[in-house]
């Protein structure tokens, strides 16, 4: 570290003057960017233990860490994410593996998200689709946050579980199949799923083709939205939204449908 010893006794020598305590917390900054040139992943911990061991100085970790946090001073090692006790993931395997043929709806439904930008803002829009119809059963629009937003999905989630009440699919054994998502593997999300006749499937880690239903539909929808209903630029995001998804299950004719809508498809099978 090479701290003089004429500084440190000058440092001495000052400490009972009216203004000890700038000067120490001076004293101790110098110290701490000498030190930051060679050493920028030191967390402040550390430094404290360093100066303490090189100086024999005493002080608090916390006196270190409020000198560097006013400095702008943080150490540049890359942090693992914190993780809460018991939050551990659910990985779950690929049950629908490439079988998507249903009979009826609420059978097998498919999840994932899709973002996109509006007017300086990003936002995330969690779809659950039936694969019987293809139809937009459940879905949640937010604002991003860091990556998907947990409340997003989970508020996606409520509602797809309300869906399967109301339409009278509640004792109906259901797939749910998604990616491998930090959300779709937490507990707390599967746990949800447990009173409702619920398994899940999942794709591969980086398999997209094990999902190709709303792997392909969220790609040209996103596209419609953005180019037809001129999402990036719509003044009320989830009014334009809403109006599209009730359009999408409405009235755009699907060739997977022979042309019918997805819930014109349905009733005329006799489905709620």
């Amino acid at each position: 570290m090479n701290v003089s010893r004429s500084g440190y006794y000058k440092w001495l020598k000052r400490k009972n003057t009216d203004n000890q305590f700038i000067e120490n917390r001076s004293f101790l900054l110098n110290i701490i960017r000498e030190i930051y040139a060679n050493h920028k992943t030191w967390g402040y911990r550390r430094l404290a233990k360093h100066i303490r061991n090189e100086t024999g100085l005493i002080f608090s970790d916390l006196l270190i860490h409020k000198i560097c946090k006013a400095n702008n001073i943080y150490s540049q090692a890359r942090k693992k994410p914190f993780k809460r006790p018991n939050e551990e993931h659910e990985i779950y395997s690929n049950k629908i593996s490439g079988d998507w043929n249903t009979t009826a709806p609420f059978q097998k439904i498919t999840t994932d998200s899709t973002t996109f930008y509006n007017k300086g803002n990003h936002y995330d829009l969690t779809m659950y689709i039936d694969v019987f119809n293809n139809e937009i059963v459940a879905y949640d629009l937010a604002k991003s946050r860091r990556g998907n937003s947990p409340l997003n999905h989970m508020k996606a989630q409520k509602n797809l579980l309300k869906a399967k009440i109301k339409r009278g699919y509640i004792t109906t054994e259901m797939i749910v199949h998604s990616d491998q998502g930090v959300i779709y593997t937490s507990i707390a999300y599967n746990h949800a799923f447990k009173d409702y006749n619920i398994s899940r499937s999942m794709s591969r880690r980086a398999t997209p083709t094990d999902n190709p239903i709303i792997e392909s539909l969220n790609g040209w929808m996103k596209e419609e939205m953005l180019i037809d209903w001129n999402l990036s630029k719509a003044e009320n995001v989830h009014k334009t939204v809403k109006q599209f998804i009730h359009y999408f299950n409405h009235e755009r004719l699907a060739y997977a449908l022979n042309y019918k809508s997805p819930i014109q498809y349905r009733t005329e099978l006799g489905f709620n």
